[in-house]
């Protein structure tokens, strides 16, 4: 009864009209920071070997840590944001965002760097589904689909732009300038947050669902070494038996949990809604897919073509902004044709652009790699906005909190699982492929040779995935009338 009395209370107030666009950059600028900041550390990793005289093994952790904590935090923004508001959660991930970036930027060995990246990858694990969460809460209904297409260039631009953005930092400065060059930003995107962002609560939790935090964050956490540490440990280990043991057990306790309580930590009951699961589903899907091919790709252009890392990510740059172009060209189109044609056009694209790259050869034009990766990103900017808004739009408002926790929570485990497992097979198929050679003369160029052919295993390997998504478009229907009303968002959110 509190909760209702708050949320009654909170809602009669009123406030001046909502400007769109400043609350558009807002949530844009801390989307992309978070983004942009899990991008950049890669090309940094030989300097940090050398800067702290440490193992490959070790600096890697830089990167795979803060991963780690993005992808465990990403379940907790639903409880906290409607416990303190999505606009202080926010607020508070932008300031601890920053303030960790201080601490990178001070940190004189690995083990510290380490430890204050994984502080970052928390916080930034937050920032992403509470900005996704305030467009379905904030925007009113018709811009909506607008919005998700800014938001979603947010999160092709920053990766698109981070390998040679931190390339050129590294170059004229030092890796340090990859985090004091947080502060202003981090620092801005705060104040702009805090003036145009509007205050107001839907709800607030009747109690703390301590248990659920404390399971999914171990799940999540064995889970995620589990994929990203199996293929060194060897899949058959004990510390990868133990930690994927002890990663389903927490889930299954985390699951029986959140469905056996009244106010749980995620509420799972959105996975009622078909619409929403078949979006997930194949989200999931087509991100297997992509980072298949960011992986792949790369690996092709510097091992087997010798570009160096800066080369390959100019190669590259040209697929991922015309993707970011296409994704705000998609919210004008998703208010005409609705989902389900941009997605099965989209599936289509990707599985397009896909199979060609299943034909490299050792000598294949740079301009052929970039032909189908573009059209394989385009593809991608044709399911993104389409897929998240379809599935988000469906639920009601009280629970988008938790749906964008659950959708970016999933979107990481799987993403992670894919690297995991297309790392592995691609070790093993150019093992194969170079015993295989090697019997029959495979020349001097061996390791080349056979490093493509099992890129080229995996290509259509990933080709056949996206394919699965196929069913899952023709599984979402028209949207359906909400008991929220026909805008869909607060029309005078509250302060």
């Amino acid at each position: 009864m509190k909760n209702k009395n708050v949320t009654n209370m909170e809602e009669q107030q009123t406030q001046k009209p909502m400007k769109f666009m400043p609350i558009i950059v807002a949530i844009f600028m801390g989307n992309f920071l978070s983004l942009l900041n899990s991008n950049t550390i890669n090309i940094a990793l030989p300097v940090l070997q050398k800067e702290f005289a440490s193992d490959l093994s070790v600096v890697q952790w830089t990167l795979t840590g803060f991963m780690l904590a993005l992808g465990t935090f990403a379940p907790t923004s639903g409880y906290f944001g409607e416990r303190f508001s999505y606009k202080r959660l926010y607020i508070f991930a932008l300031l601890g965002m920053t303030v960790a970036s201080v601490l990178c930027a001070l940190s004189w060995n690995a083990p510290m760097l380490i430890a204050f990246r994984i502080v970052q990858g928390a916080f930034c694990g937050i920032i992403v589904p509470a900005s996704m969460t305030m467009i379905f809460q904030i925007i009113p209904r018709h811009q909506q689909s607008a919005a998700m297409s800014i938001w979603i260039a947010a999160s092709i631009v920053a990766p698109a732009i981070g390998p040679t953005y931190a390339g050129w930092l590294i170059q004229h400065g030092s890796w340090k300038w990859l985090f004091w060059t947080n502060v202003p930003l981090g620092l801005l995107a705060i104040v702009v947050a805090f003036f145009f962002i509007p205050y107001y609560r839907l709800k607030v939790p009747k109690g703390f669902d301590l248990w659920g935090l404390l399971t999914v964050i171990a799940a999540s956490s064995l889970l995620l070494i589990t994929l990203s540490q199996g293929s060194s440990w060897g899949w058959s280990s004990a510390s990868t038996l133990l930690c994927l043991g002890g990663g389903l057990l927490a889930l299954a306790l985390f699951l029986w949990r959140e469905m056996s309580i009244e106010s749980p930590l995620l509420q799972l009951k959105v996975f009622l809604n078909r619409r929403f699961t078949s979006t997930v589903i194949l989200l999931c899907i087509v991100m297997i897919n992509f980072f298949s091919g960011m992986l792949l790709v790369p690996v092709f252009l510097q091992d087997v073509q010798g570009h160096s890392p800066l080369d390959t990510g100019m190669i590259l740059l040209p697929s991922t902004l015309a993707m970011a172009i296409m994704s705000l060209v998609v919210g004008r189109l998703y208010k005409v044709v609705g989902p389900m044609p941009l997605l099965l056009v989209g599936v289509l694209l990707m599985a397009a652009g896909n199979l060609p790259l299943a034909w490299l050869q050792i000598d294949s034009s740079s301009a052929y790699t970039l032909l189908w990766m573009t059209v394989r990103s385009l593809g991608l900017a044709l399911v993104l906005m389409p897929a998240t808004t379809a599935g988000m739009e469906e639920i009601s408002r009280e629970y988008t909190g938790h749906a964008s926790s659950i959708q970016n929570w999933l979107r990481n485990v799987f993403v992670s699982f894919g690297v995991a497992l297309f790392t592995t097979l691609l070790a093993s198929r150019t093992a194969d492929h170079a015993a295989r050679l090697t019997d029959g003369d495979g020349g001097p160029h061996l390791a080349q040779l056979s490093t493509t052919m099992g890129i080229n295993d995996l290509n259509i390997l990933s080709t056949l995935i996206v394919v699965l998504a196929l069913p899952f478009v023709f599984a979402i229907r028209s949207k359906r009338k909400k008991e929220r009303g026909t805008d869909g968002a607060l029309s005078n959110p509250v302060r």
